[in-house]
């Protein structure tokens, strides 16, 4: 399942991720905002996404205008890796080497065709279960107990 959110300066993104994610033939859920609020916050929507995050296999899409404070939040969960996206290279290998679940957007600095070549890298690529890559998330997994 892929969980999809944004706030105000994500929302209009987001309503074009979910018709991409429809013309892909993926299983998605909008976990809101569900209409334009200019008052909302990123934090209730990232929080929902990620909560929602049950099975290994799921992913999480999330906008907001910078994407950073989307990323922060996602990346408070144990067992989420989220990654700020700045090209669909750098996503590529965010999930190839990283296994990254969540990808963060940032609306107001990347062009509607920008964030459909990133969404879809970021869906399209395996994680590539080197040794290397394992032991690192391994890694990870251990300061999150510590925390």
């Amino acid at each position: 399942m892929i969980y999809l959110t944004a706030d105000h300066l994500g929302f209009a993104l987001k309503e074009k991720i979910k018709q991409w994610l429809t013309e892909w033939g993926y299983d998605h859920e909008d976990m809101g905002a569900f209409e334009l609020d200019p008052t909302d916050d990123y934090p209730i929507y990232a929080k929902k996404v990620t909560e929602s995050m049950v099975k290994p296999e799921d992913r999480g899409i999330l906008v907001c205008g910078s994407g950073v404070g989307a990323d922060v939040v996602a990346n408070k969960f144990d067992g989420i890796r989220s990654g700020l996206a700045i090209s669909k290279e750098q996503i590529r290998a965010a999930r190839n080497d990283d296994n990254i679940n969540v990808l963060a957007l940032a609306s107001n600095f990347i062009s509607e065709e920008e964030a459909k070549e990133i969404v879809k890298t970021f869906l399209d690529t395996e994680f590539a279960e080197e040794e290397r890559f394992n032991r690192r998330l391994k890694e990870v997994s251990e300061i999150e107990k510590k925390n």
